[in-house]
């Protein structure tokens, strides 16, 4: 991890303002990419991340992420205090959550707060007012008035024509996955529009003090809701009250469970595109489904 004191004091000052002692530091996860740092300082706890290999604007675009789900008020979402470059590292600063004990209904209770930030928060279009990121991939978010449309256009194509760049796909699979396009209207539902996390796995939730979920490192924008419920089940993690919460507070539509290897072909071709070819077989399952 490159990292100084200096460079800690700097970022510090930068947002808020003034001069921080730094009492103590603890190494913490970043995710798959980042380093991340907990500051014990003078004014108190923060959690700061940071890159020098990442585009200029992607701390700021979570930070905007994070904003929005936040002016929500339906999940627990770590504020996030500013963001920048200092020398050639691109960085965010974050309110610190501080780590706990699961508490009796925490599953069932993220399971209802999910159900009501999915069914309170709805636009008239699919996509979002900016792109941003999913890892250190760029995401598309063109708005759509159909959720097949966005799907396809902003979702499946943009990482099939990456991954065809980064030779990771051939042309004759490059075939069948775009014949797979013409099979979804008869597929999937559509649904209004919902605020999502965008990249809600299990290592994008923790839990806080109170016993309760955290939720951070979105990648958000207006989509069917259920494509954020698939991306759940793709690594596991989340206990079964969770699901039977959120489906008492609205409830999908019949068939889901069909459903959720199409929605993860989004998210397995971003790690195809981040690691390599061996998320391929989830996708390649889908393909001989249907195809």
């Amino acid at each position: 991890m490159e990292m100084s004191d200096n460079f800690l004091s700097t970022v510090l000052e930068e947002v808020l303002g003034r001069e921080v002692q730094i009492h103590d530091t603890s190494t913490e996860s970043g995710g798959c990419i980042n380093n991340a740092i907990h500051l014990n300082t003078s004014e108190g706890h923060y959690f700061l991340k940071w890159n020098d290999k990442v585009p200029d604007d992607m701390f700021r675009k979570e930070a905007d992420g994070l904003d929005l789900l936040n002016g929500s008020g339906q999940v627990k979402i770590p504020t996030p205090l500013g963001h920048g470059k200092t020398g050639n590292k691109n960085f965010i600063l974050l309110e610190y959550i501080h780590p706990g004990i699961p508490s009796k209904n925490y599953w069932e209770e993220l399971g209802h707060s999910l159900a009501k930030l999915h069914h309170d928060n709805t636009a008239n279009k699919y996509g979002l007012e900016y792109d941003n990121y999913i890892g250190k991939l760029p995401q598309k978010n063109d708005f759509c008035d159909t959720w097949i449309e966005f799907f396809i256009q902003n979702r499946l194509e943009v990482q099939l024509k990456l991954a065809l760049e980064q030779k990771e796909v051939d042309l004759q699979f490059a075939l069948r996955y775009r014949k797979f396009y013409d099979r979804l209207p008869s597929l999937l539902p559509e649904n209004p529009p919902s605020l999502l996390h965008g990249d809600l796995w299990s290592g994008n939730v923790m839990v806080d003090s109170d016993g309760k979920a955290c939720l951070f490192d979105p990648a958000v924008y207006y989509g069917h809701r259920e494509i954020e419920l698939a991306f759940t089940r793709m690594f596991g993690g989340f206990g079964s009250g969770f699901y039977t919460a959120y489906q008492e507070s609205y409830p999908l539509d019949p068939g889901f469970e069909e459903r959720i290897n199409i929605y993860n072909m989004y998210p397995s071709m971003v790690h195809v595109n981040l690691f390599g070819g061996s998320y391929l077989n989830g996708v390649e399952r889908v393909l001989r489904r249907y195809v």
